[in-house]
């Protein structure tokens, strides 16, 4: 297999840092489960930067992924997760723009992986209208993909991962387990089952005032911030694996 996977931070892999500091994420864990479950090296890149709108993961990743040489034969996309936290969203846009993507890629010749990102609602300030617009713009994909016989994982329908334990402190990214709980949902529906990850609830966490201060300083604000500037988290950012990577199974060892 020769895996590229385009995207935003959650493909990139935020919330999952190794000790280097660098990103790993569902996506590295899907290569590395892959070659494990095959026996066989899988050739990845990865091209997803934090902070892009679906409109410039398409402009800038889909070309550059479907030129990669050899030609990938699967190409995984998930995207509209930063277009869903700005007001008027255009949902059907977003359709438009995955459809494309999806016809663009299956006439290369490469099998398309279609992803929901995880739903964060429970957890932000605005998350009645993500949950809103996630269900929707998730059942349309479904029916898409249903449509072109692609291959569609719905982690925003997963209730399980909605929990806090799978979230990091800015609650709008997924932790280490919440990209091994993703990265099992993937491997099972390519056909390699495995057992998504779960960890244990645990008594739930108090949220005083003070708590909340601190995530408003340290979170919200900052992102408010960038948006007011015209800036975005992932400016000055380059892929980190922008060529083909040979992971072999070993690396599943590490998951």
């Amino acid at each position: 297999m020769r895996y590229v996977a385009i995207g935003d931070s959650f493909t990139e892999g935020m919330g999952d840092e190794r000790a280097d500091g660098v990103p790993r994420g569902w996506a590295d864990l899907v290569a590395a489960g892959v070659a494990e479950a095959t026996g066989e090296t899988v050739q990845y890149a990865n091209l997803a930067i934090r902070g892009r709108l679906l409109g410039p993961i398409l402009d800038e990743q889909l070309d550059v992924a479907l030129s990669l040489d050899p030609t990938p034969t699967m190409l995984s996309l998930n995207g509209g997760g930063n277009d869903m936290m700005r007001r008027g969203t255009d949902m059907d846009r977003l359709l438009e723009l995955t459809e494309m993507a999806l016809r663009r890629t299956t006439e290369a010749g490469v099998r398309m992986l279609l992803l929901s990102g995880a739903d964060p609602s429970e957890h932000l300030p605005f998350g009645k209208v993500i949950h809103r617009k996630g269900t929707i713009l998730s059942a349309a994909v479904t029916e898409l993909a249903q449509q072109h016989g692609a291959l569609f994982v719905n982690i925003f329908g997963d209730e399980e991962i909605r929990h806090a334990q799978y979230w990091s402190g800015d609650r709008l990214h997924l932790n280490g387990a919440g990209h091994r709980r993703v990265a099992g949902l993937v491997l099972t529906a390519l056909g390699h089952p495995t057992t998504a990850h779960r960890v244990d609830p645990g008594p739930k966490a108090s949220s005083g005032l003070l708590a909340e201060a601190k995530y408003y300083r340290e979170h919200v604000l900052p992102w408010v911030t960038r948006r007011l500037r015209g800036r975005s988290s992932g400016d000055g950012r380059a892929p980190k694996y922008p060529a083909w990577t040979p992971v072999g199974a070993s690396a599943a060892a590490g998951a």
